[in-house]
């Protein structure tokens, strides 16, 4: 099962936030096992500029991030998927560009965090808590 991953669901984990933080561990503990985490190159960023705005230095971000990518697949965003964003209803640009990677990649869901974010889709997304109940039983 091939699922491409919010870039809020990582954060909840990385840096123990909220609410979302146990449903999104218990996802990204399947990653690399039972399912095909996917995130989009320039999520990476994204991500390595959260760490360091919430207090982890440069070497500690880059840890993270090569950890984080053993269990993780990171695909690329052609410019098909640039245009397809873009043309896209979805009404936020980075949400979109992610849903028509995660479409161009044949993923079966999108697992976020805000899942009215994503409405609009052409890839069906779902909470980590909902993910988990549908597919896991947990």
């Amino acid at each position: 099962m091939k699922i491409l991953i919010d870039t809020n669901v990582i954060i909840d984990v990385l840096i123990g936030r909220g609410p979302h933080f146990e449903s999104s561990a218990a996802f990204l503990k399947l990653c690399g096992k039972q399912i095909t985490g996917l995130i989009i190159a320039s999520q990476t960023t994204d991500i390595f500029y959260l760490l360091r705005r919430n207090g982890k230095n440069s070497d500690e971000a880059k840890l993270i991030l090569q950890k984080l990518t053993t269990n993780l697949k990171v695909t690329d965003v052609t410019a098909v998927d640039v245009k397809n964003a873009l043309d896209s209803e979805m009404p936020d640009y980075e949400d979109a560009l992610l849903a028509y990677a995660a479409k161009r990649q044949k993923t079966e869901h999108i697992v976020t965090r805000n899942e009215k974010d994503f409405v609009k889709s052409p890839v069906i997304a779902l909470s980590s808590q909902v993910f988990l109940e549908q597919f896991f039983s947990i």
